[in-house]
């Protein structure tokens, strides 16, 4: 009766672990979910800054924010 008793606590205790691990797995991929997704709104947000940046500058402007240099009348190098 000992050893059934002895087995039954055993599994017991593997599935209790087995249920936590599980749960905290769950848990840690949400958690990484949630800072992926965090992540990719800020890299929007980025791009969409430096979109509107882009947008306002004229061709000398672009061609000197490239690190060339304007030649008039519309050439760079």
């Amino acid at each position: 009766m000992r050893a059934y008793l002895a087995l039954g606590a055993a599994v017991a205790v593997i599935a209790a672990l087995t249920v936590s691990h599980w749960q905290a797995y769950r848990a840690g991929a949400a958690s990484e979910r949630t800072a992926a997704l965090t992540r990719s709104i800020d890299l929007i947000r980025d791009r969409s800054k430096t979109n509107a940046e882009i947008n306002r500058m004229d061709d000398a402007a672009l061609c000197r924010e490239l690190g060339g240099q304007w030649v008039q009348p519309d050439t760079c190098e």
